[in-house]
Formats: structure tokens, C-alpha cells, sequence
């Protein structure tokens, strides 16, 4: 007898990595990827002509997540289209675009982690119901209410989704790989200690506004004499960032690559603007900066439970392929309700 079929639907490096640690701890079943695609004309077109080459569509992210793939030897079946699998499940990272043909199927949404700020473009997508992805940012994610199951990085999340539009009986709290267990990143060899750290955000490729030249003389303010490191986004325009940063910051040290939380746990005070490395300062006992509300932020943290995420979400992925009956039956039953919030 043929073994149960999963597809795990990956975007940025963080998605995927993500994706994996779930199918790894599901290993009695086949586990397929492949990079979020669109069976809408007009996405596909989008897509076609690089213009969505900025989102996880493309670009950087699938070049990232296509390498990440090969070198671990996953099996990639882009769009559906390489191993024409009938799939018994969809393991999504966004719900802003779930192929149609994905919706006949059980889906579970899995947090990656920060939403966007809602902006009056993304209002004005969701009025008039045009595809979510044409927001151009994440405000959204995990608010359509269209997978059958959602996993949350927290409370906090979940009191979101369901404001946004996700009902609340499809929602539960189990904390999401890669942001579970910050302080493992605490045993680490970065050379530096007790430096400021910046963390920027991709606003510019993504359409926004972002007076960078007037965010890194405020570090710099910040910084107060004390050591800058940049850590820049793997979306951001690497070239025009760095070159902005020795300008107005030619003491700084600027960092494309490598393990931001390692850098994180070395540093004294942490300033962001849109980014999820933000709730690692914040598990950390670090100071941080955001331009959103630091307080909302605390109560938005995702589950710190020693990095069993993965496996409490591989759980309800399990309980829900093996489930007999439909989406409604499988939630009623009692023993889910609390089996994934924290003690």
C-alpha cells in the first residue's frame, strides 16, 4: 500500500527550513516541496515576467529555497508539476495565495513569523477581494480563513488572525520552528560582544517608503560610541544598503549573511524595523527598538517550548491525514482544544 503524500508550500530560507523540520517529524509519510506558486492567470503572468521576483514567488527567495532543496536532498515538485503527485495534504506558509487545486484537499497554515503593518493599499485589496497577494506585504498572513487548520506562533497571533478574519476554532497556539528555542543561539563563536545590532527590513523592494539615511543616523545616535553591526535583509538591494551604511555609519561592520541569532544573543541592544528578529531580542532579555509597539510586540512573542514546535504542529498534521471524518469533526474533539497552549 502506497504511503500518505504531503506537499509543503516553502518561500523565504526561514520558510523552508521551517517546512523541513516538520516533515522530518513526520517521517512515515512521503514529503514533497515546492516554492508557493498560483494557478491564477494573472499571478502566473506576474510571476512569468519577474514582477513578483521581490516575493516569495521568485527572485531571491526561490533561487535560495531551490538551492536549500538540492543540497539536502528534498524532493522538489514545483507547482505540482514535476512528480504529478495526488497529495493527501497541503502544508502552506501563507494563506495570502493557496492554489485552487490545493483547496480540494486538507491544508494546515503554519506561521512563519511577523505580519506587516497594514497599509491603506493592502485595505484596499481585501475590499474590493482581489487575490491577497497583491497587498505586496504580509499585513494578512493567517487571516483569510481559508485553510482548514491554522498554527500560531502564540496567543497573541491567534487574537490577530481572529480579528483579521480566521475563525478561531481552526487556530491553534504551537509556537513555530526557528523561533521556539532562542536561547540555544546563546552557545555560539561570533567574534563580537556587547554591540548594537541593526536589523533592517526589505520596505523599499516591496513598494514602501523608508528614509534609510535619516533610520541609520538614529542608530548611530543610539549606538552612542558602542560598536554597529548591520545585519541586512536576504531581500534588500545589498549594494545600495551597504553603500548607504559606510556613508552615514563608516564604523559599522555590515553583515549579508550569516546567523542573526547568534548576533543577537551577543549584542546589548537591538534595533529593527519590520523584523521578526525582533521577538529573539525580546526572549532574550535584550533592549529593542521596532517601529512597531514594543509593548504589543511582548504579548505577540512567539512560544519559547525548547523547540518542539515542529513536532507539535508534525502532530496535527498527523492527526489530521489519518482523520476519517471532515474538517468540523476532526475539530470538535475535546482533547485538541488544549493539547498545544502553553502550560
Amino acid at each position: 500500500m502506497s504511503r500518505r503524500k504531503i506537499l509543503f508550500l516553502i518561500g523565504s530560507l526561514n520558510q523552508t527550513t521551517q517546512m523541513h523540520q516538520i516533515a522530518d517529524a513526520l517521517p512515515e509519510y512521503d514529503c514533497f516541496f515546492s516554492q508557493i506558486y498560483s494557478d491564477d492567470t494573472m499571478i502566473k503572468w506576474l510571476v512569468k515576467k519577474g514582477r513578483l521576483n521581490h516575493t516569495i514567488f521568485g527572485g531571491v527567495f526561490k533561487k535560495q529555497s531551490d538551492k536549500y532543496l538540492t543540497e539536502h536532498g528534498l524532493r522538489n515538485d514545483y507547482a505540482c508539476g514535476i512528480y504529478h503527485n495526488n497529495y493527501d495534504l497541503a502544508v502552506c506558509c501563507t494563506d495570502l495565495m493557496i492554489p485552487k487545486g490545493l483547496r480540494k484537499i486538507k491544508t494546515v497554515f503554519v506561521q512563519e513569523g511577523m505580519t506587516d503593518p497594514v497599509t491603506s493599499w493592502g485595505k484596499i485589496v481585501r475590499a474590493l477581494k482581489l487575490p491577497p497577494v497583491l497587498a505586496m506585504n504580509t499585513a494578512f498572513n493567517g487571516s483569510n480563513n481559508i485553510c482548514d487548520i491554522y498554527c500560531a506562533a502564540s496567543e497573541g497571533y491567534k487574537q490577530q488572525f481572529i480579528k483579521y478574519g480566521t475563525a478561531a476554532e481552526r487556530i491553534f497556539v504551537t509556537g513555530i520552528p526557528n523561533y521556539d528555542n532562542v536561547a540555544v543561539h546563546n552557545n555560539n563563536d561570533f567574534p563580537y560582544h556587547d554591540y548594537v545590532l541593526v536589523a533592517t527590513s526589505d520596505i523599499r523592494e516591496l513598494g514602501g517608503r523608508d528614509d534609510r539615511t535619516a533610520f541609520i543616523n538614529q542608530c548611530v545616535q543610539t549606538a552612542a560610541g558602542r560598536q554597529l553591526i548591520f545585519k541586512l535583509h536576504p531581500n534588500e538591494n545589498r549594494e545600495r544598503a551597504t553603500a548607504e551604511i559606510k556613508q552615514y555609519a563608516p564604523q559599522a561592520l555590515v553583515y549579508t549573511e550569516g546567523n542573526a541569532g547568534q548576533m543577537i544573543a551577543n549584542c546589548e541592544e537591538l534595533i529593527t524595523q519590520y523584523s521578526t528578529l525582533v521577538y529573539m531580542g525580546i526572549a532574550l532579555g535584550k533592549k529593542v527598538h521596532s517601529y512597531f509597539d514594543v509593548a504589543a510586540l511582548k504579548r505577540l512573542t512567539p512560544l519559547q517550548n525548547g523547540g518542539a514546535s515542529a513536532h507539535n504542529i508534525a502532530a496535527i498534521c498527523r492527526g489530521y491525514i489519518e482523520h476519517k471524518g471532515n474538517r468540523a469533526d476532526f475539530l470538535q474533539q475535546p482533547e485538541l482544544q488544549y493539547a498545544y497552549y502553553p502550560s
